[in-house]
């Protein structure tokens, strides 16, 4: 039987020039782009923080709407809906929204109970779903005083 030719140590030392000169390449330029983000090189302007006048929050209020429970048709495969939802107001007109409040709640009643139930499963909808509630709310409110419907509960089950 013939043995195996063994490679000899200068052919080893061939095939780990590449790799090692590859290596090295390699962290270069790491090193390189690590500093040339961190001086600003790349992005315009040094790595100190830039800090900015943050704006005054609006002087806003939060009226909440109590939780419903939306029964859903037979057959479905879910029972019951339960929605809640607080409104973003300016703070002048918190009390104003407050006292119309029953109002709202029909508008939000209504127009959950006309909503599918295959609409209701699907994730995406919610985002329209909130959208058409936030135009009747504000158009029972009246024009600039509910700024935004923010939902804390939807839950099917």
């Amino acid at each position: 039987m013939a043995e195996p030719e063994q490679p000899d140590e200068k052919s080893t030392k061939k095939r780990r020039l590449p790799l090692i000169l590859g290596m090295v390449g390699a962290a270069l330029l790491g090193g390189g782009g690590f500093y040339a983000i961190w001086s600003g090189l790349l992005l315009g302007h040094s790595a100190e923080r830039v800090v900015e006048a943050v704006p005054d929050l609006p002087d806003i209020g939060f009226v909440p709407i109590p939780p419903a429970v939306i029964s859903l048709p037979p057959g479905s495969s879910s029972s019951h809906l339960r929605f809640a939802a607080q409104l973003e107001v300016e703070a002048r007109e918190t009390d104003a929204v407050t006292s119309i409040l029953p109002r709202i709640q029909d508008v939000l009643n209504s127009y959950l109970r006309a909503v599918s139930v295959t609409e209701l499963q699907d994730p995406s909808t919610l985002v329209r779903i909130r959208a058409h509630l936030l135009r009747r709310i504000q158009l029972v409110a009246g024009d600039g005083r509910v700024r935004d419907l923010l939902v804390t509960e939807f839950v099917l089950n």
